[in-house]
Protein backbone atom coordinates (compact mmCIF):
# COMPACT_ATOMS: atom_id res chain seq x y z
CA UNK A 1 0.00 0.00 0.00
CA UNK A 2 1.32 3.11 -0.86
CA UNK A 3 0.56 5.89 2.15
CA UNK A 4 0.33 9.49 0.96
CA UNK A 5 0.22 11.96 3.75
CA UNK A 6 -1.39 15.50 2.86
CA UNK A 7 -1.29 18.36 5.21
CA UNK A 8 -1.26 21.78 5.65
CA UNK A 9 -3.23 25.00 7.70
CA UNK A 10 -7.01 25.39 7.02
CA UNK A 11 -8.10 27.13 3.20
CA UNK A 12 -4.92 26.14 1.71
CA UNK A 13 -6.14 24.04 -0.64
CA UNK A 14 -5.00 20.58 0.35
CA UNK A 15 -8.76 19.24 -1.20
CA UNK A 16 -8.51 21.00 -4.52
CA UNK A 17 -4.65 19.51 -4.61
CA UNK A 18 -5.69 15.69 -4.03
CA UNK A 19 -9.10 15.72 -6.17
CA UNK A 20 -6.60 17.20 -9.35
CA UNK A 21 -4.38 14.40 -8.24
CA UNK A 22 -6.96 11.59 -8.07
CA UNK A 23 -8.28 12.79 -11.48
CA UNK A 24 -4.90 12.30 -13.04
CA UNK A 25 -4.10 9.03 -11.53
CA UNK A 26 -7.39 6.69 -11.63
CA UNK A 27 -6.53 7.81 -15.59
CA UNK A 28 -3.77 5.77 -15.07
CA UNK A 29 -5.31 3.22 -13.63
CA UNK A 30 -4.13 3.53 -9.99
CA UNK A 31 -6.87 2.16 -7.55
CA UNK A 32 -7.35 4.66 -5.15
CA UNK A 33 -9.10 5.19 -1.54
CA UNK A 34 -8.85 8.76 0.48
CA UNK A 35 -9.41 9.16 4.07
CA UNK A 36 -10.06 12.70 5.71
CA UNK A 37 -9.10 13.47 9.13
CA UNK A 38 -10.82 16.58 10.49
CA UNK A 39 -11.74 17.85 14.18
CA UNK A 40 -15.45 18.17 13.93
CA UNK A 41 -16.70 18.65 10.34
CA UNK A 42 -15.90 17.52 7.01
CA UNK A 43 -17.28 16.35 4.15
CA UNK A 44 -14.65 15.45 1.53
CA UNK A 45 -15.52 12.07 1.80
CA UNK A 46 -18.58 12.30 0.27
CA UNK A 47 -17.03 14.50 -2.62
CA UNK A 48 -14.55 12.03 -3.23
CA UNK A 49 -17.13 9.21 -3.19
CA UNK A 50 -19.30 11.15 -5.37
CA UNK A 51 -17.31 12.96 -8.11
CA UNK A 52 -14.34 9.70 -8.15
CA UNK A 53 -16.13 6.77 -7.04
CA UNK A 54 -13.09 5.85 -4.66
CA UNK A 55 -13.38 3.93 -1.32
CA UNK A 56 -13.84 7.34 1.14
CA UNK A 57 -13.96 7.34 4.35
CA UNK A 58 -13.91 10.86 7.33
CA UNK A 59 -12.33 10.26 11.10
CA UNK A 60 -12.79 13.17 13.73
CA UNK A 61 -10.56 13.49 16.23
CA UNK A 62 -12.64 15.38 18.63
CA UNK A 63 -10.60 16.76 21.71
CA UNK A 64 -7.61 14.73 20.33
CA UNK A 65 -5.48 16.82 17.79
CA UNK A 66 -5.79 15.45 14.52
CA UNK A 67 -2.50 14.12 14.14
CA UNK A 68 -2.57 12.36 17.16
CA UNK A 69 -6.26 10.73 15.86
CA UNK A 70 -3.49 9.93 12.64
CA UNK A 71 -1.35 7.75 14.80
CA UNK A 72 -4.18 5.77 15.95
CA UNK A 73 -6.12 5.16 13.06
CA UNK A 74 -4.09 5.14 10.51
CA UNK A 75 -2.86 1.11 10.85
CA UNK A 76 -6.85 0.63 10.80
CA UNK A 77 -7.33 2.76 7.64
CA UNK A 78 -4.75 1.05 5.71
CA UNK A 79 -6.08 -2.12 6.01
CA UNK A 80 -9.56 -0.76 5.35
CA UNK A 81 -8.20 0.49 2.04
CA UNK A 82 -6.17 -3.23 1.20
CA UNK A 83 -10.01 -4.38 1.72
CA UNK A 84 -11.66 -2.25 -0.87
CA UNK A 85 -9.36 -3.16 -3.19
CA UNK A 86 -6.87 -0.04 -3.30
CA UNK A 87 -3.20 0.45 -4.03
CA UNK A 88 -2.87 4.09 -2.74
CA UNK A 89 -4.60 5.54 0.48
CA UNK A 90 -4.48 9.42 -0.09
CA UNK A 91 -4.92 10.87 3.89
CA UNK A 92 -5.74 14.40 4.00
CA UNK A 93 -5.24 15.41 7.82
CA UNK A 94 -6.05 19.06 9.47
CA UNK A 95 -2.78 19.65 10.42
CA UNK A 96 -3.47 22.10 13.08
CA UNK A 97 -0.56 21.23 14.96
CA UNK A 98 2.21 23.11 14.35
CA UNK A 99 4.93 21.11 17.13
CA UNK A 100 3.48 17.50 15.35
CA UNK A 101 3.51 16.14 12.00
CA UNK A 102 1.49 13.58 10.33
CA UNK A 103 3.71 11.91 8.57
CA UNK A 104 4.94 8.25 8.56
CA UNK A 105 8.26 6.60 7.22
CA UNK A 106 8.03 5.72 4.10
CA UNK A 107 5.26 7.08 3.10
CA UNK A 108 4.69 10.55 0.68
CA UNK A 109 4.58 13.44 3.13
CA UNK A 110 3.19 16.53 1.48
CA UNK A 111 2.21 20.22 2.77
CA UNK A 112 0.19 22.61 1.18
CA UNK A 113 0.94 25.97 1.59
CA UNK A 114 -1.17 28.91 0.19
CA UNK A 115 1.24 31.43 -1.11
CA UNK A 116 -1.11 34.36 0.13
CA UNK A 117 -0.37 33.46 3.69
CA UNK A 118 2.52 36.03 3.84
CA UNK A 119 5.90 35.49 3.43
CA UNK A 120 6.77 34.56 6.66
CA UNK A 121 4.88 31.28 6.63
CA UNK A 122 7.49 28.70 5.86
CA UNK A 123 8.85 29.52 9.20
CA UNK A 124 6.43 29.26 11.31
CA UNK A 125 4.95 26.09 10.92
CA UNK A 126 7.62 23.82 12.18
CA UNK A 127 7.47 19.98 11.84
CA UNK A 128 4.74 20.32 9.48
CA UNK A 129 6.99 21.66 6.66
CA UNK A 130 10.06 20.23 7.83
CA UNK A 131 9.87 16.51 7.88
CA UNK A 132 7.66 16.72 4.81
CA UNK A 133 8.83 15.28 1.60
CA UNK A 134 7.35 17.84 -0.88
CA UNK A 135 5.63 21.08 -0.11
CA UNK A 136 3.08 22.20 -2.85
CA UNK A 137 2.47 25.69 -3.40
CA UNK A 138 -1.38 26.82 -4.20
CA UNK A 139 -2.95 29.91 -5.52
CA UNK A 140 0.52 31.24 -6.90
CA UNK A 141 -2.06 33.38 -9.84
CA UNK A 142 -2.42 35.70 -6.55
CA UNK A 143 0.82 36.81 -5.67
CA UNK A 144 3.60 38.64 -7.79
CA UNK A 145 6.50 36.77 -9.28
CA UNK A 146 8.80 38.65 -6.63
CA UNK A 147 6.18 37.83 -3.81
CA UNK A 148 6.74 33.79 -4.77
CA UNK A 149 10.46 33.85 -5.49
CA UNK A 150 10.07 35.10 -1.80
CA UNK A 151 8.10 32.21 -0.41
CA UNK A 152 10.03 29.44 -2.19
CA UNK A 153 13.35 30.45 -0.45
CA UNK A 154 11.68 30.59 2.51
CA UNK A 155 10.57 27.22 1.78
CA UNK A 156 13.92 26.15 1.05
CA UNK A 157 15.87 27.90 4.13
CA UNK A 158 13.20 25.91 6.38
CA UNK A 159 13.03 22.35 5.08
CA UNK A 160 15.36 22.40 2.05
CA UNK A 161 12.93 20.13 0.07
CA UNK A 162 10.99 20.51 -3.35
CA UNK A 163 8.71 23.09 -3.62
CA UNK A 164 6.02 22.44 -6.47
CA UNK A 165 3.73 25.78 -7.79
CA UNK A 166 0.45 25.26 -8.70
CA UNK A 167 -3.08 27.11 -9.53
CA UNK A 168 -5.26 23.84 -8.47
CA UNK A 169 -8.12 25.02 -9.15
CA UNK A 170 -7.40 25.58 -12.81
CA UNK A 171 -5.02 21.84 -12.53
CA UNK A 172 -1.86 23.81 -13.46
CA UNK A 173 1.22 21.89 -12.15
CA UNK A 174 -0.62 19.22 -10.66
CA UNK A 175 1.24 16.36 -13.22
CA UNK A 176 4.45 16.91 -11.38
CA UNK A 177 2.35 16.12 -7.74
CA UNK A 178 0.79 12.85 -9.67
CA UNK A 179 3.98 11.75 -10.87
CA UNK A 180 5.36 11.89 -6.95
CA UNK A 181 2.60 9.69 -6.31
CA UNK A 182 3.63 7.43 -8.59
CA UNK A 183 6.99 6.98 -7.51
CA UNK A 184 5.79 6.59 -3.67
CA UNK A 185 7.24 3.48 -2.24
CA UNK A 186 5.08 1.10 -0.28
CA UNK A 187 4.87 1.28 3.39
CA UNK A 188 6.38 -0.98 5.34
CA UNK A 189 5.23 -3.18 8.73
CA UNK A 190 5.81 -1.83 11.30
CA UNK A 191 4.62 1.80 10.71
CA UNK A 192 6.63 4.49 12.02
CA UNK A 193 6.13 8.30 12.70
CA UNK A 194 8.67 10.18 11.25
CA UNK A 195 10.23 12.22 13.81
CA UNK A 196 9.51 12.39 17.34
CA UNK A 197 6.39 13.47 18.90
CA UNK A 198 6.39 16.22 21.62
CA UNK A 199 7.24 15.05 25.31
CA UNK A 200 4.41 13.69 27.13
CA UNK A 201 5.34 15.95 29.69
CA UNK A 202 2.25 18.14 29.81
CA UNK A 203 -0.51 18.81 32.66
CA UNK A 204 -2.55 20.92 30.10
CA UNK A 205 -3.10 18.38 27.64
CA UNK A 206 -3.24 15.97 30.65
CA UNK A 207 -6.80 18.27 31.00
CA UNK A 208 -5.53 21.05 33.56
CA UNK A 209 -7.11 23.77 32.71
CA UNK A 210 -6.04 26.24 35.31
CA UNK A 211 -3.62 29.47 33.62
CA UNK A 212 -0.84 29.98 35.70
CA UNK A 213 2.45 27.94 35.51
CA UNK A 214 2.61 27.67 39.83
CA UNK A 215 -0.50 25.37 38.61
CA UNK A 216 1.20 22.67 36.58
CA UNK A 217 3.75 20.50 36.80
CA UNK A 218 6.35 18.68 34.46
CA UNK A 219 8.14 20.97 31.86
CA UNK A 220 7.63 24.74 32.32
CA UNK A 221 8.50 28.19 31.83
CA UNK A 222 7.51 31.77 32.79
CA UNK A 223 7.23 34.86 30.93
CA UNK A 224 11.28 35.79 31.72
CA UNK A 225 12.66 32.40 32.27
CA UNK A 226 13.72 29.49 30.21
CA UNK A 227 12.28 25.69 30.48
CA UNK A 228 12.30 24.18 33.85
CA UNK A 229 11.00 21.18 35.10
CA UNK A 230 8.90 20.63 38.43
CA UNK A 231 8.13 17.56 39.81
CA UNK A 232 4.39 16.83 41.23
Amino acid sequence: MKLIMCAGPPTSGKTMVLRQVTRRLLAKGMRLAYLKIDVQFADEDELFQTEFGIPARKVYSGELCPDHAGVLVLGDAVKWAAKEGADTLLVETAGLCLRCAPYVEGSLGIVVLEATSGMNLPRKIGAMLTLADIAVVTKIDLVSQAEKEVFRANIIDAAGIDVLETDALHGIGIDRIAARVERAQEVMEPMLLKGSPPMAVCTICAGKRQIGSEHHFGVLRTLDSDLFYRGQ
